[in-house]
């Protein structure tokens, strides 16, 4: 569901010959979800990760991220790229109904035997109102996208940058915006599993569904931008790898790792237009970064790792 504006805006994108645009839409987006939008929620309350999220959607999210970096070693995605992608996304579908039908087996029995037949009509109207509502928005998501790539296209007219990196930025954060929401909402009414879980699950869609369906539909295939294969893509599983550690110390984010994270995505949002622009403080924010603040970020994780292993074996 909030995967929907990634999917027209690639989508469209792709059919349009605008690969930058796809491509760095959804690598963008997957880095938002993480450290905008969980940074954000957990800024707000810390957030709970359920167990089921480090065991299986994470390392899954990780291992279909290191896919997309081998699938685009060539240089665009194909039609059996697609496919692939495609079939995954069916997979995972099943397997995350299957098993939330299991979880709510019970709770679901008890609640229909409550309701009986009364209320049938009436969930029939509200059935027929919800499908009208969600074709509604389905057309308003399809102009809206159309007018979003337009839009993005001036302005990187206008600010001289190239499609991708306003892919990256402006149209993934426009995107994201159901996340955010949802996210948010979700960590106001203290349902803060749910916030973690739709980033991550978010994520897992994009690259199988929205990039599948992308490779699909290109007439020649989806072309990965150098610099996003080089740069933008790993920066996006160095993202995804470090959910572990984190996530793993009581299986929750605090709120300075959401700062942590919040910290993160200005800088690298900073970088990109810095390195886009040519602009002369690039070379020593770069010195900053590599120099002071990357390897005191991996320090940081290897003592939350640490701490959350022994903490784990000692109970």
């Amino acid at each position: 569901g909030t995967s929907s504006p990634e999917i027209f805006v690639a989508v469209l994108s792709s059919w349009e010959g605008k690969s930058d645009l796809a491509v760095g839409n959804v690598v963008g987006s997957n880095i938002s979800n993480i450290l905008l939008i969980l940074g954000f929620s957990a800024v707000i309350a810390p957030l709970v990760v359920s167990r089921q999220l480090v065991r299986l959607e994470i390392p899954l999210m990780i291992g279909i991220s290191f896919l997309l970096m081998l699938m685009g070693i060539d240089g665009k995605l194909g039609k059996l790229d697609g496919l692939i992608l495609c079939a995954g996304a069916v997979i995972y579908t099943f397997l995350t109904i299957y098993k939330s039908r299991q979880e709510n087996q019970r709770s679901q029995s008890e609640a229909n035997q409550e309701q009986g037949n009364t209320s049938s009509n009436q969930g029939f109207r509200q059935t027929l109102m919800q499908v009208g509502m969600i074709v509604i928005g389905m057309v308003m998501l399809l102009l809206g996208s159309g007018w979003l790539i337009d839009g993005a296209v001036k302005v990187a007219q206008i600010l001289g940058v190239g499609e991708l990196i306003i892919g990256l930025t402006i149209v993934a954060i426009g995107t994201s915006l159901p996340e955010l929401a949802t996210s948010v909402a979700a960590t106001i009414r203290g349902e803060r599993d749910l916030a973690v879980g739709n980033a991550i699950g978010s994520n897992i869609f994009n690259i199988l569904l929205v990039l599948g369906l992308s490779g699909l539909i290109a007439p020649n295939g989806v072309i990965v931008p150098s610099p996003a294969l080089h740069f933008d893509i790993p920066v996006m599983i160095a993202v995804a790898i470090a959910c572990l550690p984190i996530f793993f110390s009581g299986y929750r984010i605090a709120r300075w790792e959401g700062f942590l994270f919040l910290g993160y995505y200005i800088a690298y949002t900073l970088y990109l237009f810095l390195h886009a622009t040519e602009h002369n403080a690039l070379a020593a924010f770069s010195e900053i970064m590599l120099t002071f603040v990357m390897p005191l970020t991996v320090i940081t994780l290897v003592i939350v790792a640490l701490r959350a292993f022994n903490s784990n074996n000692s109970n």
